[in-house]
């Protein structure tokens, strides 16, 4: 019902200037030259120029010189100079309207271009995820908090390398271009990493190395990382100031694995601290592991009240783990009135069998 109406409006309003210049014409005939509607036949090109091209506010200019003429001889204003103004009038709304549509056409073609770009940028920034990898189904999430966006600050991967399946979910401090520019820098890194260096810590080294060189102090990124091993039915994580990871164990208890000790965010480990260190939790079949960040828990609804993941975790019973992750980022949108924050989630599930 919906797309049909959307389809229907442009028609509606392709038509909105003859149905305006038409009632027009019917007030002048109906009232008489004394009334003074005959300069509102304008009102045809200036409707065409907000909607139109340039070449249909130019025919719907034309047309509207021709009733303007029209009409001024019915009503015998030519014989002074009512009939000219309104000729005039009809004549420069049109220019105006022409120039105007130019314009808008101009940018429209601009926003095209960009949006194609940012779809383009995404797909390299943010690959599409391995749907199966083993025993384990995976599913992915984005929600930009900008209107059209398709890239930002959140970002996540799945790698499957010679030491087990590596996951990150990250958060870069900051928004716009800049925070991009990080997301990129650290997907690129991690990419490589998870590859080369035998353990999480390693992993995180290096990132925290790239980015502290290039971001100079300037930018850091709360992430988590994730090293699974099916042979094991455990999981490994290492978390850089970024929230708790989500588990749901097959009797439908929620757990959030924390680590012994917080470290500093990614970029800023050399203000001081402890380096990060992994920890491990029981991953097994039937269970599921949901790695988020938070745009998803910090998300308020109009009293305040933050998003209640825990509570929520059922929404995640969808037998299909792509229908079920749009279940639970249509429900965060619907609690926060629309989004207020760049939310990424992954949902990766240890299939049974």
């Amino acid at each position: 019902m919906i797309t049909a109406k959307r389809r229907g409006d442009p028609v509606v309003l392709s038509w909105l200037p003859i149905v305006v210049m038409a009632v027009v014409a019917a007030m002048d005939i109906t009232a008489g030259p004394q009334a003074g509607f005959l300069p509102l036949v304008s009102l045809g090109p200036a409707f065409a120029g907000l909607i139109g091209t340039w070449r249909r506010t130019v025919l719907i200019g034309c047309a509207a010189l021709l009733l303007c003429a029209g009409l001024g001889v019915y009503d015998g204003l030519f014989d002074t100079r009512r009939g000219y103004t309104a000729m005039a009038s009809v004549a420069g709304v049109t220019l105006a309207g022409a120039l105007a549509a130019g314009t808008r056409m101009r940018r429209e073609a601009e926003l095209a271009s960009v949006r194609s770009i940012a779809e383009v940028a995404q797909r390299v920034l943010q690959r599409p995820v391995p749907r199966q990898v083993g025993p384990l189904e995976v599913a992915a999430s984005y929600t930009s908090a900008v209107a059209e966006s398709r890239i930002g600050g959140d970002l996540y991967e799945v790698v499957v390398s010679p030491y087990g399946v590596r996951v990150i979910v990250g958060d870069v401090q900051g928004k716009g271009l800049a925070a991009v520019e990080t997301a990129a820098l650290v997907l690129g890194v991690f990419r490589e990493a998870a590859h080369d260096e035998p353990d999480l810590a390693a992993v995180a080294a290096r990132l925290e190395r790239t980015v502290a060189r290039e971001a100079n102090g300037e930018k850091f990124v709360t992430a988590i990382l994730a090293e699974i091993h099916t042979d094991e039915e455990s999981i490994a994580f290492l978390n850089c100031g970024h929230p708790a990871p989500m588990i749901i164990r097959p009797d439908r208890s929620v757990d959030f694995p924390l680590p012994p000790a917080y470290a500093l965010p990614i970029g800023i480990g050399t203000l001081g601290g402890d380096p990060p260190h992994p920890y491990r939790a029981d991953f097994g079949p039937g269970e599921q592991l949901l790695l988020y960040t938070d745009g998803v828990t910090e998300a308020r609804n109009a009293e305040g009240t933050f998003y209640p993941l825990e509570e929520r975790a059922g929404l995640l019973d969808h037998f299909d783990a792509d229908a079920a992750l749009e279940v639970l980022r249509t429900d965060i949108v619907l609690h926060a009135s629309g989004p207020h924050d760049d939310a990424a989630m992954l949902l990766l599930r240890y299939r049974r069998g």
